[in-house]
């Protein structure tokens, strides 16, 4: 069938550019159709030909094929070209069709032998729908451990353990290695599988079985076996067919404008998912995706991604230092991404909360922009000149804490946990007295700051006895009698959760892990707490915390605090990043 339609997709495109009438609805009497120049028009050797006999002209002094209409599989990775990176970010995917509108002159290229061109006015409104679409076949295994690439030891003992349960493994490099302008980018790491291929019905019975019996809460790794396919049809404004395409149709403006796309859908899964016309600078790709459906891919510099980026990580109206040293650490975040994210999708990086919130120029403000041209390509480097894993959270109560303890693995000497107080540290109390810390009044930066929200600084939430045994019954112990965090860092997050119940008794491990057990908890620097009623009854249990997210690396809030009290985007982020140092990427 394939076949079929790839011999239609020549007739049509052939067709298209015809004065006779064609089979189906021909461009708008604005839009032209050009074939892709010959080599010698690629390499700065002979002049391009003259019009053909159906007044096709070639195009001048174009770029080579590969870097004009990328294959599916190029759109997970960085474009280095010009020295500034070009980021593939996903806006959405499963959908039927996608309509946009470029705000320039377009050209859009359908690909395929031919290397047909269609060239449309700024303005008009295009539609590119899938058909004949097959889904990626993939295979599915079960993720066990993800160890620092440095770990070596770790890496040894996770394989170790697993085995001694029986369970066949197998190591993953993830990640990548390279380098810009003489500055080593590596955010490689192993990660630890099973060799046991799953089904996507059987994957979830087996993590199950694994949660129950040792507590391990592990992920879904897959890998693209068979890849989608799709035909893709192009139509114009009136609806008629203009060209066919197979699985990738590359959109672009020749003054760079870029494009209107519309009802991009967001904040799936969440209470605020919905649909939302947007604006996006760069390159346009409509690509087939996992499930062969249609996905919107976004090709953009990345500095004009941070414009439409940071404005979502932190409020616009913050002091500009603070700003600025969250355009630096976003900067980072999105390059120590590369390579570890989507692996089976068309795309780097998703523009939702799972990689990083991005709503393209719709989402971008003066101040925000401001801050990222203030730093462009400015990054986060360690005394070893190596890009620093620049991560950062809401509020962190009041003290930072160590990756280890959140992220298990060797500690990283630029993510050490420290009080963030503005001032002296000598007398006050600290969260090795956890209930003490949490009640005192502490001039720390997050608490000081304009932007200070006393609900996320400090706060506390009730579980009944029923909401508890919901959250743990994947856990198997039965109705829970007792719970207890345990293994504190120095911040006081918790890193272990022991669960007491009727049929047993079991441990979670991991910071994550905990929030996300209670619907994700505001953080595990947390007291928890029996409540009973008069008679002894269990009524349900009360956490009582600080700080809003994981606490590792840059605390927003505090950030803006800092700023606020004076100290340049340098200084806040050799504060929170233990003596690492702003240097120029590109």
């Amino acid at each position: 069938m394939h076949k079929v339609v790839l011999a239609l997709l020549a007739l049509v495109l052939v067709t298209c550019a015809t004065p006779r009438p064609p089979p189906v609805a021909a461009p708008s009497p604005a839009a032209t159709v050009e074939p892709r120049p010959g080599p010698h028009a690629l390499d700065g050797g002979a002049s391009a030909p003259a019009a053909g006999a159906h007044g096709l002209s070639a195009e001048p002094d174009l770029k080579s094929v590969d870097e004009l209409l990328p294959a599916p599989d190029t759109l997970r990775r960085l474009d280095f070209r010009g020295g500034e990176p070009q980021v593939p970010i996903g806006l959405m995917q499963g959908r039927r069709e996608v309509r946009f509108s470029p705000r320039g002159r377009m050209r859009l290229r359908f690909g395929g032998e031919e290397g047909r061109v269609l060239e449309a006015p700024a303005g008009s409104v295009w539609t590119v729908r899938v058909t004949e679409g097959s889904p990626a076949e993939l295979s599915s295994y079960l993720q066990l451990a993800e160890v620092p690439f440095p770990d070596k030891a770790g890496l040894a003992e996770a394989q170790a353990q697993w085995r001694a349960r029986g369970v066949a493994v197998r190591v993953h490099v993830l990640g990548v290695l390279y380098g810009i302008a003489g500055k080593v980018i590596d955010n490689r790491r192993y990660l630890l599988l099973s060799q046991e291929q799953l089904s996507p019905t059987e994957a979830p019975a087996r993590q199950a079985e694994l949660l129950r019996e040792y507590g391990a809460r592990t992920t879904l790794f897959e890998e693209v076996r068979v890849p989608s396919r799709a035909i893709l049809e192009v139509r114009d404004e009136s609806g008629g067919v203009v060209g066919l395409a197979q699985d990738s149709v590359l959109a672009e403006t020749l003054d760079e404008s870029g494009f209107d796309v519309r009802q991009v859908e967001h904040d799936v899964g969440y209470d605020n998912h919905g649909f939302e016309d947007r604006s996006f600078r760069g390159t346009l790709q409509l690509t087939v995706d996992r499930h062969g459906t249609l996905a919107a891919v976004n090709l953009v510099r990345l500095e004009d991604l941070l414009k439409g980026l940071v404005p979502s990580e932190i409020y616009a109206r913050a002091h500009p230092e603070a700003l600025k040293a969250q355009a630096v650490t976003a900067r980072g975040e999105v390059l120590a991404k590369v390579g570890i994210k989507h692996l089976a999708d068309p795309f780097l990086l998703c523009s939702e909360q799972h990689c990083a919130v991005y709503r393209g120029r719709t989402g971008e403000a003066a101040s925000t922009t401001a801050a990222v041209e203030a730093t462009r390509g400015e990054g986060l480097f360690s005394q070893q000149g190596r890009l620093v894993d620049s991560v950062y959270s809401a509020v962190c109560g009041g003290h930072t804490e160590d990756n280890d303890v959140v992220w298990g693995g060797p500690p990283n000497p630029n993510l050490r946990g420290r009080p963030d107080v503005l001032g002296p540290t000598e007398g006050l109390p600290g969260p090795d007295s956890l209930s003490e810390y949490l009640r005192a009044e502490l001039p720390t930066a997050c608490r000081l700051s304009t932007f200070a929200q006393p609900s996320k600084y400090r706060w506390e939430k009730r579980f009944s006895v029923e909401q508890v045994n919901a959250f743990t019954a994947s856990l198997g112990v039965g109705p829970v009698r007792a719970l207890s965090l345990g293994e504190r860092g120095v911040s006081g997050r918790a890193r272990t959760l022991t669960v007491a119940g009727e049929r047993g008794v079991t441990q979670v491990r991991g910071e994550l892990n905990i929030r996300r057990l209670f619907g994700m908890l505001n953080s595990s620097m947390a007291l928890v707490d029996e409540e009973r009623d008069a008679e002894g009854h269990l009524l349900g249990w009360h956490f009582r915390g600080g700080g809003w997210g994981h606490g590792v690396g840059m605390c927003q809030t505090g950030a803006i605090g800092r700023a606020e009290a004076g100290q340049r985007y340098q200084d806040i982020l050799r504060f929170y990043f233990n003596g690492a140092e702003v240097a120029p990427i590109y």
